[in-house]
């Protein structure tokens, strides 16, 4: 056991070396000289956790610790010249044997940094953002727990009949207090706390907090800091804080205030804007050594207080492990991809640089990283418009709110149609020649010549741009301000776009036509800016047979700004000059819709005349004949091939929806749906096919003009000898999938295995991964999947489609998902957990479930996270395992309950829930359910016994008795595998024998946790989520013989359908 507080050892004959942990755990001051940066027992047996020390004299560090020291002291002028480095990594709770496991998986981060000088000493406190899980241990003499305690204890002395205690200062000793370590400072940086400890006086001093904090104005970052939502007004509410030393000598009244007003979200019953602070003394007679308050004054309490956004600083600290990895603590903890992946994509890596992240799209999406679109996909924005116009020479203006934007995009060609409705007449036909306020969307979507970006490529969709028209001759000038706000829960880009000035009148009922044209963007610095003068010919309505036209032009400028990552210099790949080619432009305004519409092909590339557009490959010109959802591939001259987009299937030629069906696409484009912009008329005679709620084919099709009918498979084709004449239909047999039938178990030892499938289990920070050659551990091909440090992982599951690897985290917490092909792992779900344990995923119907043993429920969601459901929040006490059977339409998992424990089964959707097994259960920790022989079995701790039953059968096997301590399990062949905390292996046992036939221990002993089968080939059947996902148009849950359509919670405002 190890007692998180560094002690200090002095050469006078006062000081007391160190009793016992259990004489002066909990007890403050202690009888020795100590700093403690946490002091609690603390376990770091077993690989749980590290303490590494070091001292330091490089400049570097030297000049790092004298810039917080100074930091918290302005007027000192302390030069170190040694500085002494310790780091509490991933340090454990000591805890009695049978206590409650979700506080075991808890870890605390921290460092301590002592600098000195020949004359003083300073110590310097880190406490990472969300380092901190747990507040107490448990007592070594009693069942109580013992709070952690930060502080400095002087020596005690020691004369001859009795001793005197030394001076002390608690900075923090209750849970609310240390909570807030992370949050608050005393040196004016989060997480950042610094003391002067030795110099002419022996007194502790705390650094200097300035009485009025720089920073009023709240940011997104202290939003989600303080979990309180952003309200405009901010008022000023007094914060007191205590600070405690002690000394014999002192009295109960030396006591002293210090206050100082922070920002806090204005609230209905503040009836002043600040509250009266009176009566305080100030900073510096407050730190004054003499005016010390007493150690019987009650804990100074931390609150959370705002700060200045400071650049991130490093201190580099000790090797982890044997990886050669070194741990850093950054104090801008914003800056990472551990804190911030969330900020990416999930269709992008996040990755490390040396002052900060950047997100980059994965292969097949395009974006900045932080919005990824598949490549060649069709996108849709909408948003809103707003304006004040004056036409002509009108001394009234068009005002308009709220109009609606929409637009369409074919990604491959670079075509997008920009429609905005309710324009009165009096202003739609004035403004056909700005076709530029939906071009901005065209040059998000240009395609890209090879080596050129484009504007989503470069921003993601995310950027203001201002823009100023000035008509020639006239001299009017109109004011264009638009933003865009990335990608929102539905899909699509959202824009906002303002109108302000004075434009030339068009005549109603005239047509506008623009030339082609080009336009140069300059990229610097977050910052793109492009002008252009362009010309448009009008055509005025006829008169007499005779329609005149006249010609106006009009000077462009605008000004694009946004986000970049500067870290990474591939982002800077593109040219800083790229010229955009428009051409095919298209304006109309409809009188009787009043919609206004503008369309255009648009490409980037590099500064040309034009005149070579003739020799460029059809891959850049827009003049392929791939389908709408591909991606034009350029090969050698003018040769390319069409390549579907993620999300589609086809021969390129022809793509349609992944989650759209076959007889779906079909009957779309035998409807001659050509969009909203420009409907087409179906053909008379044209056969349509007719497809099922579910998007199947019906079994029977017929040709309405000629009457004829036929039988169809479950692909579309007729089938041979069932065509009829006109008005007989044949009988034809349902194409949809059948109803699950259960049959008796087959032997597990009969069941064929594919090779390539291998065995995926935790190890607290990693995924490690074992090769299976038949029902044989391939234990020289052991080795980590995935390497993620401070995290704890607890449950994994595996998706054989995608070939994804799922897992729990209870450090964050976190749900999360990488790939088996390699990347940085993608976070799906961080917010509203406890203890996420276990996680399965129904690979049939794309979701995943989860237990969570703190929250006490059991969630769905999709595989990306999305559209989340509570299942279960009641009558579960520590839910942990859990495990899907998607063809049946089934869903099991374990309570560990110690007062009842159980495992119960319900349908996927929920419903039908039950009690499977409650007798003659200990710790029902792990839980596998064989697809094969459709077998569930399970590891219980408790018996110490390994077990298998038939759900649809009475009855249940002991497989093995007299295991240790188990788990997770599962299933392969005929063996079953599961992980023992007690021989940290995965051990395999053959069922059909029950008996032990193998185990493996990796090459770094700790614990083992969840365990899953990565196999090589998805196991056969299907439920009907798998096709169309069910008709639903959210969650569709599996059900035995069916599906249920259900709403995520929280969907206001969502069009969600729920049935049966």
């Amino acid at each position: 056991m190890l007692s998180s507080i560094a002690h200090v050892w002095e050469t006078a004959s006062s000081l007391n070396e160190p009793s016992s942990e259990e004489k002066y755990l909990g007890q403050f001051p202690v009888s020795f000289g100590a700093i403690a940066p946490f002091m609690a027992d603390l376990d770091t047996t077993d690989g749980r956790g590290n303490v590494y020390y070091r001292e330091d004299s490089s400049s570097d560090v030297l000049q790092l610790a004298s810039d917080y020291i100074k930091r918290g002291f302005p007027e000192t002028a302390f030069d170190p010249s040694s500085v002494v480095i310790v780091t509490w990594k991933l340090v454990a709770p000591y805890q009695a044997p049978g206590e409650d496991h979700t506080l075991e998986e808890k870890r605390n981060t921290f460092q301590a940094v002592l600098a000195s000088s020949d004359s003083s000493s300073y110590a310097i406190f880190l406490y990472p953002e969300d380092s901190l899980q747990f507040y107490s241990t448990h007592s070594k003499n009693g069942d109580e727990n013992i709070p952690a305690m930060v502080g400095f204890s002087q020596a005690s002395t020691n004369y001859y009949f009795w001793e005197k205690p030394g001076a002390y200062n608690v900075i923090a000793n209750d849970e609310d207090s240390i909570r807030n370590l992370h949050k608050s400072s005393n040196a004016g940086k989060q997480g950042v706390w610094v003391f002067e400890i030795g110099s002419s006086s022996d007194s502790i001093v705390p650094a200097k907090i300035s009485s009025v904090l720089e920073s009023l104005e709240a940011n997104e970052e202290d939003q989600e800091m303080t979990s309180k939502p952003f309200m405009s007004d901010y008022g000023s509410t007094e914060i007191t804080q205590q600070y405690i030393t002690g000394s014999t000598d002192s009295t109960e009244e030396d006591q002293h205030l210090v206050t100082y007003s922070v920002p806090h979200p204005a609230a209905e019953d503040f009836l002043t804007s600040y509250q009266d602070v009176t009566e305080t003394p100030s900073t510096e007679s407050f730190y004054s050594p003499q005016n010390f308050p007493t150690a019987k004054a009650p804990p100074r309490q931390f609150r959370i207080q705002q700060f200045p956004p400071q650049p991130p600083q490093v201190i580099d600290v000790e090797e982890f492990d044997e990886t050669g990895i070194v741990f850093r603590y950054h104090t801008d903890v914003q800056q990472t991809c551990a804190n911030n992946r969330h900020q990416c994509s999930v269709h992008a890596i996040c990755k490390d640089y040396p002052n900060g992240f950047c997100c980059s799209c994965i292969a097949g999406y395009k974006g900045n990283g932080r919005q990824c679109v598949a490549e060649g996909s069709p996108q849709r924005v909408n948003g809103k418009v707003r304006g004040r116009i004056f036409v002509g020479n009108n001394p009234v203006p068009v005002v308009f709110e709220n109009t609606d934007l929409h637009s369409y995009v074919v990604m491959n060609q670079g075509r997008a149609y920009t429609a905005i409705s309710t324009i009165p007449e009096t202003l739609g036909y004035s403004l056909l020649p700005l076709a530029s306020i939906g071009g901005i969307i065209g040059w998000m979507f240009a395609v890209e010549q090879q080596g050129y970006r484009n504007g989503f490529s470069i921003t993601g969709g995310e950027f203001t741009r201002q823009t100023e028209v000035t008509f020639l001759g006239n001299n009017e000038k109109l004011v264009v301000k638009q933003k865009f706000s990335g990608i929102d829960e539905h899909g699509h880009l959202t824009i906002s776009t303002e109108m302000d000035g004075r434009i030339p009148e068009i005549p109603s009922g005239a047509s506008v036509h623009i030339e082609p044209y080009t336009e140069l963007y300059h990229t610097s610095s977050s910052v793109i800016t492009s002008s252009s003068s362009r010309e448009y010919t009008v055509t005025e309505p006829e008169r007499d047979g005779v329609a005149s036209t006249y010609t106006g032009a009009y000077q462009w400028r605008q000004t694009i700004s946004f986000d970049e990552c500067i870290h990474d210099d591939s982002h800077h790949s593109a040219p800083a000059t790229q010229q955009l080619s428009v051409d095919s432009v298209f304006v109309l305004y409809n009188r009787d819709e009043q919609i206004l519409r503008y369309a255009m092909s648009n490409s980037i590339g590099p500064i040309s005349d034009g005149s070579a557009d003739i020799n460029r490959n059809p891959c850049y010109t827009g003049t392929h004949n791939c389908d709408t959802n591909t991606v034009c591939r350029p090969g050698a001259g003018n040769r390319f091939f069409c390549e579907c987009s993620i999300g589609f299937r086809g021969d390129g030629n022809v793509c349609y929806e992944a989650e759209k069906t076959k007889c779906q696409h079909e009957r779309e484009v035998a409807l001659g749906s050509g969009g909203a912009f420009f409907p087409r008329d179906v053909r008379v005679g044209h056969f349509i096919p007719q497809c099922d709620e579910y998007g199947n084919y019906l079994p029977t099709q017929c040709h309405s003009s000629s009457g004829y009918c036929w039988c169809v498979d479950r692909d579309g084709n007729e089938i041979d000898g069932t065509r009829s004449g006109p008005g007989v239909r044949p009988p034809c047999l349902s194409t949809a999938t059948p109803p699950v039938v259960i049959r008796p178990s087959v032997r597990p030892d009969t069941i064929p295995l594919p090779p390539g499938t291998h065995l995926l289990f935790a190890q607290s920070g990693k995924i490690e991964h074992v090769p299976l050659e038949g029902n044989n551990m391939k234990k020289n091909g052991a080795k980590a999947l995935l390497h993620i440090p401070d995290k704890v992982v607890i449950g994994v599951a595996y998706d054989c489609v995608d070939k994804m690897v799922y897992w729990t985290d209870i450090s964050g917490p976190s749900i999360s998902r990488a790939s088996l092909h390699g990347g940085e792992p993608t976070t799906l779900i961080k917010t509203d957990l406890g203890s996420p344990e276990g996680i399965a995923v129904d690979h049939l119907g794309r979701n995943i479930f989860w237990t969570d043993s703190q929250l006490d429920r059991i969630e769905v969601a999709r595989l990306d996270g999305r559209q989340r459901r509570i299942l279960f929040d009641s009558g579960l006490v520590n839910p942990r395992a859990i495990v899907v059977d998607p063809v049946r339409g089934n869903l099991y998992w374990t309570d560990w309950n110690r007062e009842a424990p159980k495992i119960e089964t319900s349908y996927m959707d929920g419903t039908n829930r039950r009690i499977l097994v409650k007798d003659d259960l200990g710790l029902p920790n792990g839980l596998t359910f064989d697809p094969y022989s459709s077998m569930l079995c399970w590891v219980d701790a408790g018996t110490k016994r390994l077990e298998c039953m038939n759900p649809n059968q009475l009855g249940r096997r002991k497989i093995v008795e007299g295991i240790q301590y188990p788990f997770g399990v599962t299933s392969y062949g005929k063996n079953l595998y599961y992980t023992d905390w007690r021989r940290d292996a995965v051990v395999a046992v053959d069922r059909t024998i029950s008996l032990e036939n193998d185990n493996f221990q990796p090459h770094k002993r700790s614990r083992l946790y969840g365990i899953t089968t990565a196999f090589a080939q998805c196991p056969g059947g299907h439920n009907y989520c798998a096709v169309n996902n069910g008709g639903c148009t959210h969650l569709c849950l599996a059900t035995p013989g069916g599906r249920t359509c259900r709403c995520p919670d929280n969907t206001v405002g969502v069009d969600c359908i729920e049935r049966n």
